[in-house]
């Protein structure tokens, strides 16, 4: 029988990490964070890392499992977040997954992963370039390939493709467990309005310091490429206004979050549900109590 796993995704700042906590107190569950820049110690607040206090509450893993001038990649969150299910699993709990960073969470999911000397960049332009093509030209593709596939769609045509061009560097395997995906989201000018609202939260709570911090012992690390941080080193170099750059933030914010919403639609086909609706979360209740139960 397969492990079964509750999976939370959304865009940022649709409450997730919320949710996930109250989940995992109804339900005997353990947190394992699905977010590529929540892994670097040191960078609470521009990343909305859970507060310690959550965290006491609630175990959470994949924490804080790096230095800020280490690199993570899609590669070491498969590995450590496997090892971290059937951990949660011995211990009798239930593994939540939480997060917002697609390219993980369909990595883990579905069986497949970058090996760790694949450029990600290159793989992101190759499924970018896949995803514009129409989908007859897509199908075309794989046959001029010769590649079979029984019950083509465009999820697996994009697929076997990545695999053909980077097959060196994937894995593909048959995972241990049964997910349950379960996907947030918002009105856009709700969810928009929630996004500016956290931006300036984050710089009440010291997002300024944080981000300088890293801007001044870390300038070319891979953290650095997280929404939050980079839009301000102009207004430390003194190039831009505090105010502009604050913009920017919230600007790069909402963009990224129609992205994180398209690639979850495109891609991994969750359970959606609209946070401003009354009784959404009864109703997320009963589906995974209906998984649970079958």
């Amino acid at each position: 029988m397969k492990t079964k796993l509750i999976v939370i995704m959304g865009p940022t700042a649709v409450g997730k990490s919320a949710l996930g906590i109250e989940l995992a107190q109804k339900y005997n569950g353990e947190i394992i964070s699905g977010d590529s820049q929540q892994v670097y110690s040191g960078l609470d607040i521009g990343t909305a890392k859970v507060s310690k206090a959550e965290q006491e509450l609630i175990p959470h893993h994949l924490l804080d499992v790096r230095e800020v001038d280490q690199e993570y990649s899609a590669f070491d969150f498969v590995q450590e977040a496997k090892i971290k299910i059937e951990e949660i699993v011995q211990r009798g709990a239930l593994p939540i997954l939480v997060g917002g960073t697609g390219l993980y969470l369909q990595s883990l999911l579905e069986g497949y992963h970058l090996g760790g000397d694949l450029d990600q960049e290159a793989l992101l332009a190759y499924r970018q370039e896949l995803e514009a093509l129409a989908t007859e030209t897509l199908y075309d593709l794989v046959n001029q390939k010769g590649i079979s596939i029984r019950e083509i769609n465009r999820r697996r045509a994009i697929r076997v493709l990545e695999l053909d061009k980077f097959g060196q560097n994937l894995v593909n395997q048959e995972q241990d467990f049964e997910a349950l995906l379960i996907a947030l989201d918002d009105e856009r000018e709700l969810l928009y309005q929630r996004i500016n609202q956290r931006v300036d939260q984050m710089v009440e709570e010291g997002l300024l310091e944080e981000a300088h911090w890293l801007y001044k012992n870390h300038p070319h690390a891979q953290a650095v490429r997280g929404i939050g941080y980079k839009e301000l080193f102009p207004y430390f170099e003194g190039e831009t206004s505090l105010e502009l750059a604050l913009e920017t933030i919230k600007k790069n914010t909402r963009r990224f979050a129609k992205r994180q919403l398209t690639w979850f639609r495109n891609r991994m086909n969750p359970n959606f549900f609209v946070v401003s609706t009354p009784n959404f979360k009864v109703e997320i209740q009963k589906l995974i109590e209906d998984f649970l139960n079958d």
